[in-house]
């Protein structure tokens, strides 16, 4: 297979050359086989032995030149100067079936010099997570990096005891995030910055290279990705769970999902994250936070806005805060959908405020009562509910009707998401070498308008999941 690493084509002060980090026993565990087909590559070839050799990071054929990318970030509000793939290889990129450019990228395939003092390597758990989470994600059309190859190396890792160790290979539009030009500015690298700004504008955004100011519009596209990905996290349930800067992709993906999970009741303070004790990256908190990650953003590119700070600042600021009005545009639109509704009108969020203040208060689960409302006589028992039913049915009235709406809940609303409980008797099935439910799972939130009773339904008291851990 060959690759192409454009990223390695930029100075040597952006990333780490590395060799392979042999492990003891490579066995591939699942393929994305139609993901493969769709970046050209041959699903036979990577399930061979040079091509798990590969995924696993155990040996590279000729061609192929992984880095290690250099970035810094905040991390829940503490900047940290540098940081970079600790756990992680670039391995090039391709271009897929569609002319679109992608990165494949190594999770836990071994110690880089950005490694600080970690074991550069991943837990078979959190690779399983982030297969099921990045997948069900594209499913669900919010953009992300998706799972090209989940790979056991046939080692055991040290976490709080001993685990199998498995490598992620995922595939993104580029791995460049807000941490990635925060490097450059806070080693006051202008001639970096403009580099990796240039590489990242012809990447994600060719038409902007050509026009007048285009580190500033680059900004503006990335505020305006940033918010619409956002708005689709919060329309689904979705809360990332650690929302630092360096894990903020300026491509507009998801990306390093860590102890990423889903709602179950609705609770605007839900956090999962066994780490983030205050809830900063909280789900409600998840537009304000977005806009503060791309303040920082704004901050590293001001050197190339203008040579005046002031001057770069208030041309900056304007732009910046359209942020709030795109997320809500954004949100709005997903959530009228959910709802049923086609057309705007004044009082549609304070109908659909009055219906997310009846799951809070009966804390009923977010996706399911979302979904139900496409056969609502089976929300009799939520408390509140007739009364605010008799306010949709005459909003539908105006909009096309039932039936109409209906037909729009039922895209617009998933049945099926991976939920924690799920996802967790998933991983202890695996850690027994039973992959069966991984596999029932994957099938199960890679269709989630299809209904499904056997995955629906939210955790019982005793199944249900407090806390997530990043793996690390």
């Amino acid at each position: 297979m060959q690759l192409v690493n454009r990223y390695a084509t930029l100075p040597p002060r952006f990333y780490a050359r590395m060799t392979a980090s042999p492990v003891a026993a490579p066995r591939l565990l699942k393929l994305n086989v139609p993901l493969a087909r769709h970046l050209g590559l041959d699903p036979e070839w990577l399930a061979g032995p040079e091509g798990v050799a590969l995924l696993a990071g155990h040996a590279f054929p000729e061609g192929i030149t992984p880095v290690a990318t250099a970035y810094a970030g905040h991390q829940f509000g503490q900047f940290v100067p540098q940081l970079g793939d600790g756990r992680a290889l670039l391995l090039g990129d391709g271009v897929d079936v569609e002319g679109r450019p992608y990165e494949i990228q190594l999770k836990g395939s071994g110690p880089t010099p950005f490694s600080r003092r970690g074991d550069g390597r991943a837990a078979l758990g959190p690779v399983l997570r982030e297969y099921l989470l990045s997948e069900a994600m594209a499913a669900l059309g919010v953009p992300t990096t998706r799972a090209l190859a989940a790979v056991a190396t046939g080692e055991s890792v040290i976490r709080e005891i001993l685990l199998p160790g498995a490598v992620f290979a995922r595939v993104a539009a580029s791995h460049i995030r807000v941490g990635s030009f925060q490097y450059f500015a806070a080693r006051q690298d202008v001639e970096g910055l403009k580099a990796l700004a240039d590489f990242a504008i012809a990447r994600h955004y060719p038409d902007l290279a050509e026009g007048n100011a285009p580190y500033l519009v680059f900004f503006g596209a990335v505020v305006a990705a940033q918010a619409r990905l956002i708005a689709r996290w919060m329309a689904v349930g979705f809360i990332h769970g650690v929302m630092n800067t360096d894990n903020c992709a300026v491509s507009g993906e998801t990306i390093d999902y860590g102890p990423a999970a889903f709602l179950d009741e609705y609770d605007p303070g839900k956090t999962f994250s066994s780490i983030d004790q205050g809830g900063r990256y909280a789900y409600a908190n998840q537009p304000r936070i977005g806009m503060w990650n791309l303040a920082r953003f704004a901050e590293a590119l001001l050197p190339l806005i203008a040579e005046d700070a002031e001057e770069a600042a208030a041309a900056v600021q304007p732009v910046l805060m359209r942020f709030p009005e795109m997320f809500e545009a954004e949100f709005g639109a997903l959530m009228r959908g959910k709802i049923g509704l086609a057309t705007r009108e004044e009082g549609d969020k304070e109908l659909l405020g009055g219906f997310l203040d009846l799951l809070m208060h009966a804390k009923a689960d977010f996706t399911l009562s979302f979904r139900r409302l496409a056969d609502p006589d089976r929300l009799g028992d939520l408390e509140g509910f007739p009364a605010w039913r008799t306010q949709w049915e005459a909003r539908l009235e105006r909009d096309g009707g039932r039936d109409a709406a209906r037909a729009r809940i039922l895209v617009a609303c998933p049945a099926v998401i991976p939920r924690n409980h799920r996802v967790e008797a998933v991983i202890d099935a695996a850690l027994r070498d039973d992959f069966a439910p991984f596999e029932a799972l994957l099938d199960a939130v890679t269709h989630p308008f299809r209904d499904n009773p056997d995955y629906e339904w939210p955790p019982t008291s005793q199944e249900r999941v407090h806390a997530t851990f990043c793996g690390t």
